[in-house]
């Protein structure tokens, strides 16, 4: 499916989100107020709704996400809260949550530019998933850097999740544990878009 360019605050309205949620705290939009409201979604309005919000937030494309469904059938447990971890893993994500982008779209772009290491090794690859004890850093020489010097004063107000230690001293941070469902920033219902997927 091609890229949305509609503007952020018009897709955040549509898909009833904060911007907030993407790091935006400057969005706003007061054009065609009644734009989205509709009476009522069909059953399939409603899971499809639920899935472009889910790819809308993290920024990947329908093939990824079909990947991270057949992915989170094949695991055990709760094939929606699956996804949702395999979401919340993702590199870019990590940056985000670790407070070292002040969007998602930020941190893609950081890592495709190689200012990050997992485990001490340089990756560029924003889609990689992390596993448990992955230790993600920024590189030394990115560190000296003006926008890294901001993006630290950001991350010093900005609370990580629980499954994420953060070291905001030396720019670190490690996986400790899998994301926690409940520590989403976010109304999702995820079990729409299982049903979608699982006609």
């Amino acid at each position: 499916m091609a890229v949305r360019h509609d503007p952020i605050a018009k897709q955040c309205r549509a898909f009833d989100i904060s911007p907030a949620v993407l790091g935006y705290d400057n969005k706003r939009t007061t054009r065609n107020p009644h734009a989205f409201t509709r009476k009522k979604f069909s059953e399939y309005g409603a899971q499809l709704k639920e899935k472009q919000k889910l790819k809308f937030i993290y920024g990947v494309q329908e093939n990824q996400f079909r990947n991270y469904y057949e992915m989170a059938v094949k695991q055990d447990g709760i094939t929606g809260e699956n996804m949702i971890r395999l979401l919340e893993r993702r590199l870019d994500n990590v940056v985000f949550r670790m407070g070292m982008a002040k969007t998602r779209r930020e941190a893609r772009q950081l890592v495709r530019h190689n200012h990050f290491t997992v485990n001490g090794k340089k990756v560029n690859i924003p889609s990689l998933l992390l596993k448990l004890g992955d230790v993600i850093t920024v590189k030394e020489n990115s560190r000296s850097s003006a926008k890294f010097k901001e993006l630290a004063e950001l991350a010093a107000t900005r609370l990580a999740p629980s499954w994420l230690e953060v070291d905001r001293e030396n720019l670190t941070a490690t996986v400790k544990a899998l994301p926690i469902r409940e520590e989403l920033d976010f109304e999702v219902n995820e079990q729409l878009i299982i049903e979608l997927y699982s006609k």
